[in-house]
């Protein structure tokens, strides 16, 4: 990469505060120091703001919103704000992970070691042991979901292997400069959830190339801060945003078979009590919210926007 390399690290934050310290601390702890830091915050009421204030590096660039627009347009603003000062590269982060002082080090130079477009470090659980994602793909029976490899595995060395893959979550990605030139940046219509799977997908159907390296290792604390994967907002932004993934990216006719499969798999798992009621519910709902989301993007891309398309 070159010390010359300038990197964009962009963090979304929303009530943070409780995990936004130990995010810093890593932050300054880095040897490749070459970074400026991009904290777009969406309108915290707690003490987010104030703690990425006190932290006093001048490589801090603060976007402060007056309203939520969510992680995917967060996201897209601190990346315009990187891409307008010239840097290289955008390297994306949640903050509610914490990551070894040669990680940055690790990413940079394997990006280009490797000739990737993308790449993505392993990313564990915060006790250290579980995998959350050694790279992933996309499952092509269950509409192109996106799946992380390794998911709950306790870490034995099973994935060292640095190697191609198709799909990451924007935990942690390293982007280069060009990939947006390419395909632009997210689809802020998915606020949050999947929004790095269609980001993911439209880089593979371009056919850039993305890595997996498992020379960097990350600790995530895996969705801490919008209450879990189980809790209602999760289950309704996951169930809406593959439903317009699907409709997106696979197209009206191919979701004619992808959506009612997706009903039958959901009416299978509330018989056989695999899902609650109450989750089964959430996820109808959800369904014909994404098919909303997706016919008024299609209203909107009639007008001339073509942002995330």
């Amino acid at each position: 990469m070159g010390d010359a390399a300038k990197v964009g690290v962009v963090t979304v934050t929303y009530n943070s505060g409780p995990v936004l310290d130990l995010f810093l601390q890593s932050l300054s702890s880095q040897t490749y120091d070459n970074f400026v830091l991009y904290a777009v915050d969406n309108a915290s009421r707690d003490t987010s703001v104030a703690q990425l204030r006190a932290w006093g590096d001048p490589r801090l660039r603060i976007i402060a919103n007056t309203a939520n627009v969510g992680v995917a347009e967060g996201n897209n603003q601190g990346t315009r704000s990187a891409l307008a000062e010239g840097c290289s590269y955008v390297l994306y982060l949640n903050n509610d992970i914490e990551f070894e002082r040669d990680t940055f080090a690790i990413l940079f130079n394997e990006i280009d070691d490797l000739g990737c477009d993308l790449l993505a470090p392993k990313i564990l659980y915060e006790d250290r042991i579980r995998i959350w994602s050694a790279g992933g793909g996309f499952s092509a029976p269950k509409g192109y979901l996106g799946f992380h490899t390794g998911a709950d595995e306790p870490d034995s060395g099973q994935f060292e292997t640095a190697r191609r893959i198709e799909h990451s979550p924007t935990c942690c990605l390293l982007v280069r400069r060009a990939v947006f030139e390419r395909i632009g940046l997210m689809d802020e219509r998915y606020f949050v959830y999947q929004d790095d799977s269609d980001f993911s997908f439209r880089a593979w159907k371009a056919g850039l190339i993305m890595f997996y390296t498992p020379r960097a290792r990350i600790f995530h604390k895996v969705s801490y801060l919008t209450g879990g994967a189980s809790s209602a907002f999760s289950l309704r932004y996951n169930a809406r945003n593959h439903v317009y993934f699907m409709l997106k990216n696979l197209g009206p006719m191919r979701c004619l078979y992808y959506l009612p499969a997706l009903q039958l798999r959901l009416l299978y798992k509330v018989c056989r009590r695999q899902i609650s009621r109450a989750e089964f519910l959430i996820r109808q709902r959800a369904l014909f919210e994404g098919i909303s989301v997706w016919a008024n993007r299609r209203n909107t891309l009639s007008a001339g926007d073509a942002q995330g398309a």
